[in-house]
């Protein structure tokens, strides 16, 4: 294999992960506290979670930690109620 050769498959290499990251990135939910409203009465009383809340909780679970330092998201994300939300819903529980 010459040099030419072994730069372009490098290169190639490189570029397919640099674009399936990409994907992924994009792919990826953004990050927005609203979007668990539905787990609203699920956290706030001892209703258990809908499909809805669990689907919406597993697409933010990458931000659960950014919610949990948010000042208003805080006592919710952090309750013991949440807790158990999370665990119904087979989301981890974050680690912060």
């Amino acid at each position: 294999m010459t040099k030419a050769t072994s730069f372009v498959a490098i290169f190639l290499v490189g570029a397919m992960a640099f674009f399936r990251g990409e994907l992924l990135v994009t792919a990826q939910e953004p990050c927005d506290v609203m979007a668990l409203g539905s787990c609203a009465p699920a956290i706030l009383s001892s209703e258990p979670p809908t499909w809805t809340c669990c689907s919406k909780l597993k697409e933010q679970e990458p931000c659960l930690c950014e919610y949990s330092k948010n000042p208003i998201a805080k006592p919710y994300v952090n309750s013991t109620r949440a807790q158990i939300v999370f665990k119904t819903c087979k989301v981890s529980i974050p680690k912060c």
